[in-house]
């Protein structure tokens, strides 16, 4: 695959370029993230930017402690505390946050572990899943606001990522890991495959709608993708983009 550093920085000029055009009213706009408006969600994507780029990433249980018993109710608490800062000042302190996140990453080195949310990670699965969140929450700001956000080959990244922790997701809902190949269409009409081909578990179809149920953005049954085998329903209905 393509440098994931060097995309999750492509990822954030294409979040920029949205966020720049933006009016007063669409960023105080219902996002698709619910409770949250565009702005909220901004907010929240500069809060988790900013453990990043902080000390603290390299910290056991440094990320968002709370009092919440759940992430989200983390993320919805630091959002709560620190909404309400103009649009002009939020899009600085992202920007600051963002565009110093893939050099800061790439500055690790190997056989780093940054402390996320509960699971330990590698720099490069760390920018994997930040450009999965921002590319999630890109869809929570452009589709209730009618903005086109063109979906790129940066999006094999989201689909190995939601591959890969299927086991740590089958392992959360209490079942046994179960071997998935998935057989995937880019943007681009190519294909991209993950997994053991032999594996009598498969999903095929759009390589965007399979990010999208990952992301919680589209149900399974209101896409395209099918799924064949013993396990296929329960791969479709836990996959997620996010590795912790």
């Amino acid at each position: 695959m393509a440098d994931v550093f060097e995309d999750l920085a492509a990822e954030y000029r294409q979040l920029d370029a949205v966020l720049a055009a933006l009016t007063p009213d669409q960023w105080s706009a219902p996002s698709d993230a619910a409770g949250w408006t565009v702005a909220d969600v901004v907010l929240h994507l500069t809060q988790s930017e900013e453990v990043v780029t902080g000390p603290s990433i390299t910290e056991a249980a440094a990320f968002l402690p709370s009092t919440a018993t759940t992430v989200d109710g983390a993320m919805a608490e630091r959002v709560a505390a620190e909404r309400g800062a103009p649009p002009g000042e939020l899009l600085a302190r992202w920007r600051k946050a963002a565009f110093a996140t893939p050099d800061a990453l790439r500055a690790h080195p190997p056989g780093t572990r940054l402390s996320w949310v509960r699971t330990p990670l590698s720099p490069r699965t760390l920018a994997t899943t930040r450009l999965a969140e921002h590319w999630a929450h890109a869809q929570d700001i452009t589709v209730p606001l009618g903005i086109v956000y063109p979906d790129t080959a940066r999006l094999r990244h989201i689909a190995w990522l939601a591959h890969r922790t299927l086991p740590y997701a089958f392992s959360v809902a209490g079942r046994p890991d179960a071997p998935v190949f998935c057989d995937l269409t880019a943007p681009d009409g190519t294909q991209w495959t993950f997994g053991d081909p032999a594996a009598s578990t498969r999903i095929t179809g759009s390589a965007a709608e399979f990010c999208r149920v990952g992301a919680r953005r589209l149900t399974p049954e209101q896409t395209g993708l099918r799924a064949e085998g013993p396990d296929a329903a329960e791969a479709l209905r836990l996959v997620r983009n996010y590795a912790a």
